[in-house]
Formats: C-alpha cells, structure tokens, sequence
C-alpha cells in the first residue's frame, strides 16, 4: 500500500518521541572513534516544509515540535537542546535550498536527522517504497556520498544490511502500520535481524491505536528471548481505539545506557506540553540485560 504520506505529520507528537530517542542514540554511538552503519527501513522524503498543504491541513506539528519552539531555552534539557539543534540545523539547509528566508518551518525526517549526527566515516542506508517520497529522499541525499537509498520495502531490504561490515549499527525499523500485518511483520523481521546480529541497536517506532496489537508486540519480543529491551510511550490521550493514533512509543534493543534516565526527564517534559490530563509517559525496560 502507498498511501501513506508523512507530510501530513511531520513534527507532531509522535515525532518528538521518534527523533529525540534518535537523537540521543546516535550522539552516544558517535562518540566512539569506530564507524558504524545506520539503517532506515521507512525512510520517507527525508525532510518537510511545515507550510505546505499537506501540513497546514492537519496542524499536527503545533502539537509536536510547535510546543517545543515555543518553550523558552531556559527550560530545555542538555538532550532537548541537542534535538533541537539538527532541527535548526536542517531548517537552515532548507531555506537556503529552497530560497525561503523568512516565512514557514521546516522538519526533518529520521534520514536528514541521522545525516546530521553521523560523521564522515559512517554510513547510511535507507529505503522508502513510495515514488514521491523517494524521490524527495534523493534530492535531500543526492550530494552525500554516505548515503545509499533503495526504492524498496525496508522490512525486505533489511536482512541484507546484517550483520554490517562495520560490526556497529543503529537500525530504525519506523513502518506507517497501514497494514495490520505490519504489527507482526514488525516483530517478524526484527528477531531475523537480530539473529544476524544481535549486537546492533535497533529502535521500534509503534502507534497506539488499539493496545491490544501494542500488548501482543510486547509479548512475542519477551517470548523471544532477546535482553536488554528498552521501551518508551508518550501518551497525548488516554488509549481510546475510538480516537485513532493516542500515543506511541519506542522500544530500543541494546540501549545507551545513559538513555533511560534521560528520556525519564525528557519525556515529563513532553507529556506536560503535549497531553491532555489523560496524557501519559513512560520509560521501563522490557527485559534486563
């Protein structure tokens, strides 16, 4: 299926969750002097004019990265200041590409995101299936020679990204879950990966639309097996199958082990400015290393 267009999202609530753990996982990763490969199984275009018709006819940015713009830096942890830095960052790249000085924000996508943080001796490999968003992605990617991007399904073009030949890698695994399936697939190609090598750090993105497909997730990665299993929500609502997408989360295998106290903090201060009263955060491990 390929109706799904990120433009319609790009900087809310879902994002902020997504991105900040990206972020903090990839400045950790980089601090070794080794390369390391990241992969993007559901790329999207890369970046996004938060101006366009696309975003400007669900606003859902002004509940996402709008509440972060507007909180005074006083008030921004070291890792909400970092986040926000390689969004400035991409905005200033944006605008020079595209003319536009004054009037309209700008988002990045994972992949913009992933080129900011990583160095010259990393690699990117992302994938993204929809022939408009791809080829956005390769104009955002045409002159960085890091980058290779496949127009393919990341669930299939994963496995043969494993093990890297690097040997450290960060594998975001982001489907949009049109399709029910993509809740088992999700888990399916993941363990595959893993097998492969079960030293990377890979990063789940989930929607929770009904908590009963976000249970089942949870259950088959405990029955697997695997330790060191980290998992992160940011609730705006309470679960209501009712309401569409009320939450989302993250879960990390082989976290930094700087991660969960960061995102503790971090993730009170997003449920503050982006939940309703119903709003919820958490931040557990799912298995222990």
């Amino acid at each position: 299926m390929l109706s799904y267009q990120h433009g319609f999202h790009a900087g809310n609530a879902a994002d902020l969750l997504k991105h900040l753990v990206l972020v903090n996982v990839l400045a950790y990763m980089v601090k070794k002097d080794k390369p390391l490969v990241y992969v993007d199984t559901h790329a999207g275009s890369g970046g996004y004019s938060l101006a366009d018709a696309q975003a400007q006819k669900t606003l859902e940015f002004k509940q996402g990265i709008g509440q972060l713009w507007a909180l005074p830096e006083q008030a921004w942890s070291p890792s909400i200041k970092a986040y926000l830095e390689v969004v400035s960052a991409f905005e200033q790249q944006a605008r020079q590409l595209t003319q536009q000085q004054v009037s309209g924000r700008f988002y990045p996508g994972s992949p913009a995101i992933a080129q900011h943080c990583l160095r010259d001796i990393d690699r990117l490999v992302a994938y993204e299936l929809h022939p408009q968003a791809f080829s956005q992605l390769q104009a955002h990617t045409a002159t960085d020679r890091r980058v290779k991007i496949y127009q393919q399904n990341g669930f299939q073009g994963l496995i043969a990204q494993v093990p890297p030949k690097e040997r450290r890698g960060v594998i975001l695994i982001d489907p949009p879950y049109e399709l029910k399936q993509d809740y088992d697939e999700v888990v399916t190609r993941l363990l595959a990966a893993y097998k492969r090598f079960a030293t990377g750090t890979y990063l789940v993105w989930y929607p929770v639309v009904e908590r009963r497909r976000i249970d089942k997730i949870w259950r088959d990665l405990k029955a697997s097996g695997i330790r060191n299993v980290a998992v992160f929500e940011l609730g705006w609502q309470a679960d209501n199958p009712g309401r569409g997408m009320t939450a989302s989360g993250m879960i990390v295998i082989n976290p930094p082990w700087t991660l969960m106290a960061t995102m503790q903090q971090d993730l009170a201060l997003l449920k503050s400015l982006v939940a309703t009263e119903q709003g919820f955060w958490q931040a557990d491990m799912l298995a222990a290393e």
